[in-house]
């Protein structure tokens, strides 16, 4: 402890302190030799011990507090092989750190945080590809391909994810005809428990391809991605209000078909869940009415807290949102660039304070045809445990081409759930009954569910939504034998002995 050590460099002091402040028989470099020793004792003391003081890690909902052994931040493929290479103990990955249930961290365990490997390292215009460091968020990507009139094939709609990270949970964002992000990449490097760097693709390392992307960290640590690109296009929005019964009929018709169609989703309204508004992004030729490239960044967002203060906690607030807050937001019909809605920031998503209460998703996948079975056990559900419940987006999918942890098995509908909950244990408690009854009316639809966010499903849950998770465990345990890299999500589900 410092407090000892402070007390014994005092006693020792403790003549020549005397001396110094009612003396005048010492020298000048006395005099400053004992202050200086005085003065370092003094922040010793008030700082503590730094190689006790705990490494805390959290999410973005700052439920998932975990205390871990060291923090390397590379900047070099080199630092990341020699570091997994000579770790004895856990390994854990990390970028922006917004999965939602420990999914980025381990206890006492090596934790590399991504965030400063960000470079862009090739790039083609004529290919219309990109090769990035894992650590690089969105944002910077557009920021690059932007200048040369070129567009992100598919990523989340908040740019503040690292591409890592959106490989390593096989993101979706609401781009029509698109679906989970494995569909855009080329190839990645990764680097594997032995410190061994390999690049897979679909043609190279296929089963490490297939494996990684949407493996959230079990078997390496993904240093370099190579992404399909697009071209950037103006678009224009359009919405309309219905009931949730015609919106299937509604998709397949006028959006699925429409080969100018480039951003969709549709939000369904509580507390009655019965309309939805279906929001559009065409393509279009007509002038912009935003002239700004990319969304400008800075922003308080204040009146996104206020909105989320009032739906969440205000008598009507929901009535509010659907009446008032959402007729204003969609007010006529903008026409802006591609990347520029593409680029929103979490931050506008972020309350004041998680201290008593936070902002969480879910998300469960189903297939197309089981859309009108699914959508009112949702409902019955939420009304039974009274969720509180902020949105629910409906996006549509691709079948994933092949992913081992697919959750996109077929064409499926996304229903993504953001809702309010509080931080007690006893809120915990609520939230993991109605989220376990959600996946088992998933499972009953022939579905699935997302696993970036709060880990409550059982592991017999789990096996049903993702039948290939054996074969999965399979080659982590030939890859990564010591089970080095580790996670709460691994935690829960992997069992070494058994696998």
């Amino acid at each position: 402890m410092a407090f000892p050590f402070f007390l014994a460099i005092l006693a020792s002091l403790q003549n020549k302190l005397k001396i110094l402040f009612f003396a005048q028989i010492i020298s000048f470099k006395e005099k400053r030799n004992c202050i200086f020793l005085f003065v370092f004792s003094f922040l010793f003391f008030l700082s503590g011990n730094s190689q006790v003081k705990p490494r805390i890690i959290n999410d973005i909902t700052a439920l998932n507090p975990v205390e871990v052994d060291s923090i390397l931040i590379p900047l070099t493929t080199e630092e990341i092989a020699n570091a997994v290479k000579n770790c004895k103990g856990p390994i854990s990955i990390g970028g922006g750190k917004y999965s939602q249930g420990g999914q980025t961290m381990e206890e006492k365990s090596l934790h590399i945080d991504m965030r400063g490997f960000n470079k862009v390292l090739n790039f083609s215009k004529e290919n219309k590809e990109i090769t990035v460091q894992a650590g690089i968020i969105w944002r910077k990507v557009l920021e690059y391909i932007d200048t040369f009139d070129l567009s992100v094939r598919i990523m989340q709609t908040y740019a503040n994810f690292t591409v890592g990270g959106s490989l390593s949970v096989n993101v979706h964002g609401r781009y029509v005809g698109e679906g989970p992000l494995i569909l855009s990449v080329k190839q990645f490097n990764i680097i594997l428990a032995d410190g061994s760097l390999l690049r897979a693709s679909r043609q190279e390392n296929s089963e490490l391809f297939y494996s990684a992307i949407g493996g959230y960290g079990g078997l390496g640590v993904i240093t370099e991605v190579t992404l399909y690109l697009t071209d950037n296009c103006k678009v224009m929005r359009t919405d309309k209000m219905m009931k949730i019964k015609n919106y299937k009929n509604f998709f397949f018709e006028k959006i699925k078909s429409d080969s100018l169609a480039i951003f969709h989703n549709a939000d369904i309204y509580p507390r009655r869940y019965k309309k939805v508004r279906a929001i559009t992004y065409t393509k279009t030729n007509e002038k912009l009415t935003e002239t700004n490239r990319l969304k400008p960044l800075g922003s308080k967002y204040r009146f996104h807290r206020f909105a989320f203060r009032v739906i969440s906690g205000f008598p009507g607030g929901k009535w509010i949102r659907k009446s008032i807050f959402d007729p204003l937001v969609n007010l006529g019909n903008p026409v802006e660039w591609r990347n520029f809605e593409a680029g929103y920031e979490v931050k506008e998503l972020e309350p004041k304070s998680r201290k008593k209460s936070t902002y969480v998703l879910q998300e469960y996948f189903v297939p197309v045809n089981e859309f009108d079975k699914f959508y009112p056990e949702m409902k019955k559900v939420f009304r039974k445990h009274h969720v509180n419940v902020m949105n629910v987006s409906i996006r549509y999918a691709k079948k994933d081409p092949g992913s081992l942890l697919a959750w996109a098995k077929q064409d499926v509908f996304a229903f993504v759930v953001y809702y309010k909950q509080g931080t007690r244990e006893k809120d915990r408690g609520r939230v993991r009954e109605w989220t376990k009854e959600l996946v088992d009316v998933a499972l009953s639809c022939k579905g699935s569910y997302y696993l970036p966010y709060q880990i409550h499903a059982s592991a017999e849950q789990f096996a049903a939504a993702y039948p290939n998770a054996k074969k999965f465990f399979e080659l982590k345990k030939k890859l990564d034998p010591q089970n080095k890299f580790r996670n709460k999500l691994w935690d829960a589900y992997y069992n070494v002995k058994e696998n």
